[in-house]
């Protein structure tokens, strides 16, 4: 997912993400799976590397969440690069065999 990210490759990310995907950022605004998918499209959130720390994943027959913390360097809305150490809480849904993101909540750690 990071490096889809990373590259902007929002095809990677558009199959990995449900429809319902929703992003709640550290400030609590949500976006939607196409708002965030626009947003790296067209230069809004921009990720250049990801250094992560640790990963916790629980699984619950077709259901999951998984806690990371990573080392984020990212320049977002407007601002400059920053190293950002994002904790990420994410709920995934197993479907025809694919885990999908369904949420994902971000904060700092």
């Amino acid at each position: 997912m990071y490096q889809a990210m990373i590259a902007k490759d929002t095809a990677t990310l558009n199959h990995v993400y449900a429809d319902e995907m929703v992003l709640i950022h550290m400030t609590g605004m949500r976006q939607s799976k196409q708002q965030y998918l626009d947003a790296i499209a067209d230069g809004t959130l921009n990720y250049y590397s990801v250094q992560h720390e640790h990963m916790d994943i629980k699984i619950d027959g077709d259901q999951a969440t998984m806690t990371g913390r990573s080392r984020v360097m990212a320049a977002v809305f407007g601002g400059g690069r920053s190293n950002w150490r994002l904790q990420l809480r994410f709920k995934l849904v197993k479907r025809e065999g694919l885990w999908l993101f369904t949420e994902a909540s971000a904060g700092t750690y």
